[in-house]
């Protein structure tokens, strides 16, 4: 139940947070390029407009339907009991969310809505789309909104869900400080997301698969080699599995772990907010 205290407490949050970003000046990564903080999200959200039509179709093609395998797994491994309210951030075409759905649905014939909250209104376009089609649209609230500032109160979901959407945010650290803040006590974080594989040969095949044949078939099925080259650049821009978790850690969560899959091609991340 939300309090007067909760209220308080998320309106001064918002304050502190509006109060830093108007004095940010730092530089971040795009890619491998070297951009203003303030610039990034912009670019971001414009790679993504531009993939949204076509992300499905890609996913497939990139990871040779690899890519529900892990999701797939990744559900599994969160659980979720029709009870549950579940937030999917970055998740605008409902990839995660509706699996989520399936999940609960399997266990009880009336489970919680799902909130679905991504910044880019074109990928929540997809999803939507999608959710029609699968007759399914209104058991999911679908919310426009930034992964560094979430538009909900303090305490609100026993699930918090985001993958391969962290690594394009530009502050990693208010996406897992925002993720803490929204989640009860007891509640999980769990990220799916494009890691680091230390096995030097097979880090080296990857490497040349990513760079060399990736961006070719962006531009082949989707018209659009930048865009699918920036995807690349980004994941060897994210932290490796031990600093990442390191960093969920420092943002107040508990029993932080991960789970290489694939040869650490993708990890799982995940931690309890006691």
């Amino acid at each position: 139940m939300f309090t007067l205290r909760h209220s308080k407490r998320f309106l001064r949050f918002r304050s502190r947070l509006a109060s830093a970003h108007q004095h940010t000046s730092s530089q971040t990564h795009f890619g491998f390029e070297t951009v203003d903080e303030s610039e990034k999200e912009g670019r971001v959200r414009e790679v993504f407009q531009k993939v949204a039509d076509n992300y499905d179709v890609m996913n497939d093609a990139m990871s040779f339907g690899v890519h529900r395998l892990w999701k797939d797994h990744f559900v599994g491994k969160i659980n979720p009991q029709p009870h549950f309210k579940c937030l999917d951030v970055a998740g605008g075409t409902g990839d995660i969310a509706f699996r989520l759905h399936k999940h609960m649905s399997n266990i009880s014939s009336d489970p919680e809505k799902i909130v679905i909250c991504d910044i880019n209104p074109d990928m929540l376009r997809v999803g939507q789309d999608r959710a029609v089609a699968k007759l399914i649209r209104d058991q999911f609230e679908w919310v426009e909104g930034n992964a560094e500032s979430l538009p909900f109160e303090d305490g609100s979901f026993d699930v918090y869900t985001i993958a391969f959407g962290i690594r394009n945010c530009t502050h990693i650290d208010q996406v897992l400080t925002e993720a803490h803040r929204v989640l009860k006590r007891g509640g999980v974080f769990m990220c799916l997301e494009f890691s680091d594989v230390s096995n030097p040969i097979l880090s080296n095949i990857y490497d040349r698969y990513s760079f060399d044949v990736i961006p070719v078939m962006g531009q082949l099925i989707a018209g659009d080699f930048e865009s699918y080259k920036y995807l690349v650049e980004s994941i060897r821009k994210f932290p490796d599995q031990a600093s990442f978790a390191g960093m969920i850690s420092d943002a107040g969560f508990d029993h932080v772990a991960y789970e290489d899959l694939t040869f650490g091609v993708t990890a799982i991340h995940s931690g309890v907010k006691l």
